[in-house]
């Protein structure tokens, strides 16, 4: 049993609050030119700094997601100059990129003195030990795309150090990590199980948005 469309569909939704929405999701993903059409658009206000952030955001997300770590560490310092010293999870993700780029271009002496200098000393705290051991395992592969660790290689994981370095300096700036409208789905999806739940239903039923948008 579903919600009845009829519950929620007279309630009014101002234009406004969804021209935010919308431009929320743009400059969190630093669609800069698409966002200076929208604000023409609608008339909305957008300082002008926010629009440089976004290019400099954009530029390191791109260069993270092409594998350019040294660069996108480098930008990050200039940007949010604390950031990656305070966050170390992050910094070693993007470390990990470096190193990877060096195995993929069989550069792997390069690689080990990579790894020996930079990633080494992330070795005295337990938690980054077994993934350091599944970096360092990929220089036993003369094809390393092919070795049990190949998800390492594979853009989806660039895209997820990518999409965290993005959160991080807008969380940096005091902006939020996520647009609205993934906020907005992450707080349906919660009411969604809790409604499942107090209903007695057998398990809680996850939102699917696929469906929600057929529906």
């Amino acid at each position: 049993m579903d919600v009845d469309p009829r519950q929620y569909e007279n309630i009014a939704i101002k234009d406004n609050d969804i021209n935010n929405i919308v431009l929320s999701y743009l400059v969190h993903n630093c669609y800069k030119e698409t966002v200076e059409s929208f604000v023409t658009c609608t008339g909305m206000k957008q300082p002008a700094d926010h629009l440089e952030d976004m290019e400099k955001r954009k530029r390191i997300f791109h260069f993270a997601l092409e594998g350019n770590a040294p660069k996108a560490i480098e930008l990050t310092e200039h940007l949010a100059p604390d950031l990656l010293d305070k966050n170390k999870d992050l910094h070693f993700d993007l470390l990990s990129l470096h190193f990877v780029e060096l195995v993929c271009s069989r550069k792997c002496t390069e690689a080990l003195e990579f790894a020996q200098t930079k990633l080494s000393p992330f070795g005295k705290v337990q938690k980054y030990v077994e993934k350091l051991e599944d970096f360092m395992a990929l220089l036993a592969y003369e094809e390393p795309e092919k070795s049990p660790m190949f998800h390492l290689l594979s853009l989806e994981y660039r895209q997820h150090v990518a999409d965290s370095l993005n959160r991080a300096i807008l969380a940096h700036a005091n902006l939020p990590g996520y647009s609205a409208v993934e906020r907005l789905i992450q707080q349906t999806t919660v009411v969604r199980q809790c409604l499942n739940q107090e209903l007695g239903k057998d398990g809680l039923q996850q939102f699917s948005l696929k469906d929600f948008l057929k529906s």
